[in-house]
């Protein structure tokens, strides 16, 4: 009788034990990545560990000397997103994207002339999410961290005007709302599978062997 009870309390914990295994190793909500409290926006950290989609930058010099945007904008996809975007090619419910604003700095380096990072400036987000954005187009919300003198950034922040950002997105990106024409990393990855993450050797050969026509 002894026995039998003892082996039934040891069942008992190797199952609760598993549970709690399954509990840690199971996909956490979809807004994993970020945390919204009263309709703002907590500042998302380690966001430098994500995945880096890509860099572009429009320059005073190269505009009039009045970019809208003139400095590089770092973006990052939370590593979920990531993984959904190459296997599906669409954007997850909970995509986050980051974006770190850095001033032009040097013009000119060893290599020669040209555009370099200078001092970090600012931080936004972009969130996809019907749960907090059902009446905004493509469930899309655009955030900013950055103070009016780009030297400080907010704890928290609220989601610009419909107006601000999204009929921009409605009519120039290329997939949901997102300019992933101006991103390779995400470009080239779209429903890609492994070759978004770089592919294996074999596949990288392959592609530089194939026939470029006649």
């Amino acid at each position: 009788m002894k026995l039998k009870l003892k082996n039934t309390v040891l069942s008992n914990i190797a199952f609760v034990g598993t549970l709690a295994m399954l509990s840690v190793s199971s996909p956490l909500a979809a807004e994993e990545f970020f945390t919204i409290k009263g309709g703002e926006l907590e500042r998302p950290t380690g966001y430098r560990e994500w995945v880096y989609a890509g860099t572009p930058v429009t320059p005073n010099d190269l505009n009039n000397g009045k970019a809208a945007f003139p400095e590089f904008h770092n973006v990052y996809i939370d590593p979920k997103s990531w993984a959904h975007w190459k296997k599906t090619g669409e954007f997850r419910d909970g995509t986050i994207l980051m974006k770190e604003l850095v001033s032009v700095g040097s013009k000119a380096a060893v290599s020669g002339k040209g555009f370099f990072q200078g001092e970090f400036l600012g931080l936004e987000a972009t969130i996809k999410s019907k749960k907090h954005f059902p009446k905004e187009p493509g469930n899309w919300a655009y955030y900013s961290f950055s103070s009016k003198d780009h030297k400080t950034l907010s704890a928290t922040a609220k989601p610009f005007a419909t107006a601000s950002c999204n009929a921009c997105h409605a009519t120039a990106a290329a997939d949901d709302f997102v300019f992933t024409q101006y991103y390779p990393v995400l470009n080239a990855g779209k429903g890609t599978g492994m070759k978004a993450s770089g592919g294996h050797a074999s596949d990288l050969q392959n592609s530089y062997d194939e026939p470029k026509g006649n």
